[in-house]
């Protein structure tokens, strides 16, 4: 009998393309940060307050009821009024009777004790003739203010001492104008230094402007009879030939628009021409 051959038939499967899911993790819940409270920078302590522009009258009465604040919380106006029995200098908080006191400053100056705690709430906060009429005396802040001034004449004293007797005189002729031709060098160097003093914010700015050299060289030419200046300070012209230079734009200072065209093309020419002459 004969033997069946099978043959082996390989039947492949269809190709089923699977769809991967990624799994976005979810945002972990940012954590609730509660708001710390404001920290109260009002201080339990004594207090002077000055009338405004150092006037010392032997008396001065200031509004102590019929004034207002703006209350930006609430929104809408506030009657204030100052009653020594009252925890409060609001009208609207106040209960029982009141009895109104004035407030008076002596010799320009009011000393509230530490106790007196709603007279001072309605001068340092709520009072509309704060910093207006009178002021709050704070050591604290005058005393960075004197630093912040000192720190200032010691910058400009600095820069005074090393500037160069051309930059002395230059800005210097600010100061005292023409005269600053006939002073020695020794002169200036003083002057320079009494002047960073008693200015030291101007001195600084006058330093580091560009173009102050630049004016007192047209200065110096004009002084020198090189350049001339006319009349109504409209022109400068060769005085020497008398041709036009240049013409001074409407509204300009002369000088600085001299050393604005120094700055040109033309003017570089010129400002070289004008160097040699004066050297």
């Amino acid at each position: 009998m004969a033997k069946k051959q099978t043959k082996k038939v390989e039947v492949q499967e269809p190709y089923v393309e699977e769809t991967v899911v990624l799994e976005v993790p979810k945002p972990e819940p940012k954590p609730i940060v509660k708001e710390l409270p404001k920290k109260n920078t009002w201080q339990i302590e004594d207090k002077v307050y000055y009338l405004k522009n150092k006037s010392k009258p032997l008396s001065r009465m200031i509004k102590s009821a019929g004034i207002y604040y703006f209350d930006e919380e609430k929104g809408y106006e506030r009657e204030l009024k100052y009653c020594q029995n009252q925890r409060t200098p609001f009208v609207d908080e106040m209960t029982g009777e009141q009895r109104l006191e004035h407030i008076i400053f002596r010799n320009g100056a009011l000393h509230v004790t530490r106790e007196k705690q709603t007279l001072q709430k309605l001068l340092s906060l709520y009072h509309p003739d704060k910093d207006k009429m009178f002021f709050e005396h704070k050591p604290q802040v005058q005393a960075k203010h004197e630093v912040e001034v000192l720190e200032m004449e010691v910058e400009a004293m600095i820069m005074a001492r090393n500037m160069d007797i051309d930059m002395i005189e230059a800005v210097m002729r600010t100061e005292v104008g023409s005269r600053v031709s006939k002073m020695s060098s020794k002169e200036l160097k003083r002057d320079i230094l009494l002047f960073a003093k008693r200015n030291p914010v101007l001195l600084i700015e006058l330093a580091m402007d560009d173009n102050i050299q630049l004016r007192n060289f047209g200065v110096k030419a004009t002084e020198s009879g090189i350049l001339d200046l006319s009349s109504d300070q409209r022109t400068f012209s060769w005085a020497s030939t008398g041709r036009k230079l240049m013409t001074v734009p409407f509204d300009e200072h002369p000088y600085s628009a001299l050393a604005a065209w120094f700055k040109t093309d033309e003017g570089m020419e010129i400002y070289s021409n004008i160097e040699k002459r004066l050297n």
